[in-house]
């Protein structure tokens, strides 16, 4: 093939409609990109011609079989625009003080505690096992980790007994789900009404209306030398992190290396997929499964333990607030792999981090405001019906032969 031709064969590429939907989806973020700092361009022009034309490659590749990448161009088109044209009605102040580097911090701390959920959904549902429970066994984390610390005067004592509760939590959920082959799905509802129940119990029986006591043992925060702490935007953001921040980095790359460069992550993905050719090879489908089960509830309580220990510093009840269910949209949205979960939590913790601001400068209501990490993980979800394939065999019990 000549020079010519490659270079015609590469625009035919880019013209292809999912080429151009993919362009289209861009330059309804660039509308919005423009309006914020340190561009704040002013007039209507700038967002406006780039909403259009993402919104007419939208089209173009709507009416040409592209119809799901299409439609989300037309909408983000759309959306971004009228976002792009509301941020220019505001002054440049409010701006700064809600697009600030800040932000990037926040949204690492609320993701945090959906990253280490969303991890060990991973390891569950890779086995085969779905785990509704993850918003229960944060939440006994969550508990358990500060009564721990309360009483012990160590964090670090507090952190171990959130995750043996967490993982025996997990434990009943796997003992129904695979011994007694009962109903994944409500198996794992009814072990986040357990934790509810029981951590709500607890939590009025020990402390009262009063609370959890102050002063508490804290997680600490992890200060970076000063030559990082100066270099500008990174030292901001990460010069000054809690511990359990970094310990999250370490298990997302931990947990990518387990999955795909071990043995052990071959038996446990075999697993989910043919536990039948897997038991033929010798391979322990249950012993396999209790661990990884095992495993996702010691995570996602790490996560609740985070949040009462790194992040709030006192436990108040149901203090997950659906945060484990928004773990397992992540699972779902990141196709069962852990850095592309990890990438779906900073998502969704830049829709809790960005709320605050917007409470507080832009002077949006809370009650509407709060809904928007929620919404991000219905739009998620509804964008990725269809595409994501799941392990073949999750959510179906094994019989041994």
């Amino acid at each position: 093939m000549s020079t010519v031709d490659a270079v015609i064969e590469r625009g035919r590429g880019l013209t292809a409609p999912r080429a151009v939907a993919i362009a289209g989806i861009a330059l309804g973020l660039i509308a919005v990109w423009l309006a914020l700092p340190p561009w704040t361009t002013e007039g209507f022009g700038f967002p406006i011609a780039a909403g259009f034309c993402g919104g007419a490659a939208g089209l173009y590749a709507f009416m040409r079989e592209e119809r799901r990448l299409g439609a989300w161009a037309i909408g983000v088109a759309v959306l971004g625009t009228a976002f792009a044209l509301w941020l220019q009605g505001r002054d440049e102040a409010t701006l700064n003080q809600v697009f600030s580097v800040g932000l990037i911090a926040a949204m690492l701390r609320f993701a945090t505690p959906l990253a280490f959920a969303a991890v060990g959904g991973v390891f569950s549902e890779r086995s085969g096992v779905v785990n509704i429970g993850l918003e229960g066994m944060m939440l006994a984390g969550a508990f358990f980790g500060i009564w721990a610390t309360a009483w012990s005067g160590s964090w670090i004592v507090g952190i171990l007994m959130a995750m043996a509760f967490g993982g025996l939590f997990a434990l009943i959920h796997a003992f129904f789900s695979i011994h007694l082959r009962t109903d994944q799905i409500i198996s794992g509802f009814a072990v986040n009404f357990l934790a509810l129940g029981l951590t709500g119990y607890l939590f009025r029986s020990i402390y009262g209306p009063q609370g959890t006591p102050g002063g508490s043992d804290r997680i600490p925060s992890v200060t970076l030398p000063e030559f990082i702490r100066d270099i500008p935007f990174l030292g901001d953001v990460f010069g000054h992190l809690n511990l359990m921040i970094w310990v999250m980095f370490g298990v997302v790359i931990a947990a990518w290396i387990v999955l795909f460069k071990t043995p052990a992550g071959l038996r446990l993905r075999s697993v989910g997929e043919h536990p039948r050719a897997a038991d033929t090879v010798g391979i322990s489908v249950y012993a396999v499964r209790y661990a990884a089960v095992v495993a996702s509830g010691m995570l996602a309580a790490l996560g609740g333990a985070f949040l009462s220990l790194g992040f709030v510093g006192n436990f108040a009840e149901n203090m997950t607030s659906g945060r484990g269910f928004i773990a397992l949209a992540a699972v779902i949205f990141g196709k069962w792999r852990p850095g592309w979960a990890f990438a779906a939590t900073l998502l969704f913790g830049f829709g809790f981090a960005i709320s605050i601001p917007f409470q507080r400068e832009a002077g949006i209501s809370e009650n509407l405001i709060s809904t928007l990490p929620y919404v991000l993980t219905l739009v998620a979800l509804v964008g990725l019906i269809g595409r994501s394939i799941p392990p073949a065999a999750v959510g179906r019990p094994y019989v041994k032969q």
